[in-house]
């Protein structure tokens, strides 16, 4: 997994990232994770950070790479600038590369004169003479190292696609460095998988196009000494957005972190992005990561084009929520709940112990972590601060709302036990049997006056909770 560290970290990455992590698990092999920073005007420490607490935050551990080490370090290029000044030099020495001083107007006014439809260069300085290169230098050009593309075809067998085959005459000549000698990702990327000794690629199909030149690169490089095995590729589908257009940085539901600070589970997101192009079983789309180990095969990768489905994600992180014990929700919502001020940072014991409480009557209810600060609120928050929510009062305490909360104080401020079965049986007598209304009309105005929201914990359960005073004191003052 090599990302670039260059804006918000991307779901397409995380799905990448997953699938090469998957891979790596079920065979038994390493996985390398390093750090492309070579476009030096656009990469960030942010972007890195973010990308690295992406990483740690999903589970993904890596075997090699940034604050792992490994025998193939450093694992930033922006580190590794020795070995490509090197490998760069021996392939210009050799028949593989050769100096090209064309400008990008020279090349495009040829095209056009010649008519040719082939983008890309179009191998004029692939035998220049003695004199021609010295009136090139005269003019103080500085040439740009290209690499000479064998005549033919290139066919390799993909691991998502099959065999896949490009003719060379469309994939040109291209250049390994700029002109002042910083080394491009043509260069730097096949050198890191050569001198890291990688086996096996999984990456978008974006890069699909690139593969044909960078395996006659391994081929130059295997002939140098540089490089031991060409590694096999696997090229996975594009992940889409609305209508039909690959989901790009531009679409909110692109940025992975986001759904860290919305409340999704790390295992509840990795299930839905395996889906996009692989599936566990026809008839199942709820897995762990252990048994999505256990079953990867890439070669079971679909290569059509997978569409992103917000409401199916939502629905694959709803049910990874219902795996988790309750002890391990409140584990996970209590940062949310400190975040939103719900619980103090450290928790009191008065704070805690209500909470232990409170967490089984919303832990199936919650499809997110963030959901459970609205859901518990109004345990938490003190009297003079408590408020109900204006939409909800008025639709439900009107008149009519008004009367059924009156009714229900009479029912429970005289209860000689304030418990869940005597709240329960005071409010239904009073309200079902006594003004014969059905119980979502009978309890709604009197949820809103106790929670403040017509959404809440479980009616009777929340009043024994909030105590007799305090559940008292809100039903009198929704009177008024």
């Amino acid at each position: 997994m090599a990302p670039s560290p260059t804006g918000s970290p991307h779901v397409g990455l995380v799905r990448t990232a997953l699938f090469n992590w998957a891979f790596a698990r079920h065979h038994g092999g390493t996985f390398v994770f390093r750090i492309e920073d070579t476009d030096k005007e656009r990469s960030t420490d942010e972007s890195y950070r973010a990308i690295i607490d992406l990483m740690r935050w999903l589970g993904l551990d890596w075997d090699e790479g940034p604050e792992v080490g490994g025998p193939h370090a450093p694992y930033f290029q922006s580190e590794r600038g020795e070995l490509y000044a090197d490998a760069l030099q021996r392939l210009r020495e050799s028949r593989f590369a050769y100096d090209c001083y064309c400008t990008t107007d020279e090349v495009a006014a040829r095209r056009m004169e010649s008519g040719s439809k082939v983008m890309g260069y179009d191998g004029f300085c692939r035998e220049l003479t003695e004199d021609q290169v010295e009136a090139f230098l005269a003019e103080g050009r500085q040439p740009v190292v290209r690499f000479r593309m064998p005549e033919g075809s290139i066919t390799w067998r993909d691991l998502v696609r099959g065999e896949v085959t490009f003719e060379t005459e469309f994939v040109p000549d291209y250049a390994l460095c700029r002109a002042n000698g910083d080394p491009l990702y043509t260069l730097v990327n096949p050198v890191d998988d050569a001198l890291m000794e990688i086996t096996h690629v999984l990456r978008g199909e974006d890069l699909l196009s690139s593969t044909p030149r960078q395996l006659a690169l391994y081929e130059a490089l295997k002939e140098l000494g540089i490089a031991k095995v060409t590694p096999e590729f696997g090229h996975l589908p594009y992940v889409m957005g609305e209508g039909n257009k690959k989901l790009s940085k531009r679409d909110p539901e692109a940025h992975a972190l986001a759904y860290r600070d919305q409340g999704y589970l790390p295992e509840g997101l990795l299930n839905y992005l395996a889906l996009l192009g692989w599936s566990i079983a026809a008839d199942r789309d709820v897995f762990t990561l252990e048994e999505m180990v256990e079953a990867f095969d890439v070669t079971d990768v679909v290569p059509n084009p997978a569409r992103f489905d917000l409401k199916k994600a939502d629905a694959i992180n709803a049910a990874h929520m219902r795996l988790l014990s309750t002890d391990e929700i409140t584990h996970r919502v209590l940062p949310f709940l400190k975040a939103d001020g719900v619980v103090g940072d450290p928790v009191s014991d008065a704070d805690a112990r209500l909470l232990e409480l409170a967490m089984p009557l919303v832990a199936e209810r919650i499809n997110k972590l963030t959901e459970a600060s609205a859901m518990l609120g109004f345990l938490f928050v003190d009297e003079a601060s408590f408020a109900l929510d204006p939409a909800d009062a008025e639709k439900l305490l009107d008149e009519r709302g008004t009367e059924i909360v009156r009714a229900a104080l009479a029912a429970v401020e005289g209860l000689a036990t304030w418990s869940t079965a005597a709240i329960q049986e005071a409010l239904q007598s009073a309200l079902i049997d006594g003004l014969g209304l059905k119980p979502r009309v009978a309890f709604g105005p009197v949820r809103v006056a106790v929670t403040g929201k017509r959404v809440s914990p479980p009616l009777f359960e929340s009043m024994e909770l909030l105590g007799r005073e305090r559940s008292l004191g809100r039903l009198r003052a929704a009177l008024g």
